[in-house]
Parts: structure tokens; C-alpha cells; sequence
């Protein structure tokens, strides 16, 4: 007889899964946001630039 246990494989638990895959979804949702949060402010930077440079513009052509 071998006098060795066998390693038993233990699975993990579906409750443990379950947190697992919502910690998942939701620091997904976190990053999603803050990527769009990003990609809106440089959006807005351009549209000031934009207006700045459009007055600016409107201003040479009309006093100068």
C-alpha cells in the first residue's frame, strides 16, 4: 500500500465564481467609463480650441 495521499482536486465554489465574474463586470464597467470620460474631454478641449480659434479669426476679419 502507498502510504502517499493522493492529491484531491477541490473545486471552487459557484458563489466564488459568481463574485469572481461580477468583480470582473464591474471593473470592466469602471474602465469603459473612464476611457469614454477621457475620450469626451479631449473632445471638448478640440471644440474650445475650436471656438477660440473661430472668434479669433472672426475678430481679424471684421476689426483688422
Amino acid at each position: 500500500m502507498n502510504g502517499e495521499i493522493e492529491p484531491t482536486r477541490t473545486r471552487t465554489p459557484v458563489v466564488k465564481k459568481a463574485v469572481a465574474g461580477i468583480v470582473l463586470v464591474v471593473v470592466a464597467a469602471l474602465v469603459l467609463k473612464a476611457l469614454i470620460g477621457f475620450v469626451i474631454a479631449i473632445f471638448w478641449v478640440a471644440v474650445v480650441i475650436a471656438v477660440i480659434a473661430a472668434v479669433l479669426w472672426a475678430l481679424k476679419t471684421l476689426v483688422w
